[in-house]
């Protein structure tokens, strides 16, 4: 049995806290110390084209990228 999930551009893709938690790790992960320079690309991308939930959604998880980058400093 497959589950499909269908995608429609009217409906809220606001994430969760968990969502942005789980971006930022994965751009972390991938982009290292420009993660949050990626972040902010897509938010701006998706502000361009009205898409003001996702650029919302990418901004924050560019904030919280750079709130650990930050955390991460003070402790050494």
């Amino acid at each position: 049995m497959t589950t499909t999930t269908t995608w429609h551009p009217d409906e809220d893709a606001t994430p969760t806290p968990s969502d942005v938690s789980f971006m930022a790790e994965v751009l972390e992960g991938r982009h290292g110390v420009l993660a949050a320079d990626v972040a902010e690309f897509f938010a701006s991308y998706h502000c361009e084209r009205g898409d003001a939930g996702r650029a919302w959604a990418w901004s924050g998880v560019a904030e919280l990228v750079r709130t650990r980058e930050r955390a991460r400093l003070e402790q050494n």
